[in-house]
């Protein structure tokens, strides 16, 4: 008969990390740790200014390039096409975007800041330059960089694998 019971097993076994699911990918466990906290930090702080994750991304890109075609948006943001169009509209209501027919091709829909989104564009500076001061907190020059570097890594890796895939099917 054994003296050590259930509880003090399972605390052991998860001390030692054997039999746990996520040990079989610690970095991949680790990446969506990471991306879901950050996410929903990034989401709650962009609440406060009305926006969704993500709407702030396509502003970004209408603020730095100008004018977009809403395909391109769709592109660039590597979104499907419906979430940019209800991102658009819901922007487009609040008066930060403007969409119009193209000059040259009517089937194409142009998207484009408006005058009044300029505060709403400090205010999402506001919200990076913050959420990048708290994923990083005490980190130095040094350390930042190398995470950049490896994230940048993992992502080559990723996008590697990905079209290497894609090229299988």
């Amino acid at each position: 008969m054994s003296t050590t019971n259930s509880a003090d097993g399972d605390a052991a076994a998860a001390d030692s990390g054997r039999g746990r699911v996520s040990n079989a990918g610690p970095v991949s466990h680790a990446i969506f740790r990471v991306a879901r906290i950050h996410k929903l930090l990034a989401g709650q702080l962009l609440r406060e200014v009305g926006l969704h994750p993500g709407q702030e991304l396509l502003m970004m890109r209408l603020w730095d390039e100008g004018p977009q075609r809403q395909a391109d948006l769709t592109a660039v943001l590597d979104a499907d096409a419906p979430t940019v169009t209800r991102s658009v509209r819901r922007l487009e209501r609040a008066g930060f975007v403007r969409r119009s027919p193209s000059p040259t091709d009517g089937r194409v829909t142009i998207v484009e800041a408006t005058p009044a989104s300029m505060g709403l564009r400090q205010a999402v500076e506001r919200i990076w330059a913050d959420l990048e001061r708290m994923t990083v907190a005490d980190m130095d020059d040094g350390r930042q960089d190398g995470v950049l570097r490896t994230l940048g890594e993992l992502e080559r890796n990723l996008t590697a694998s990905e079209k290497s895939r894609a090229d299988d099917r």
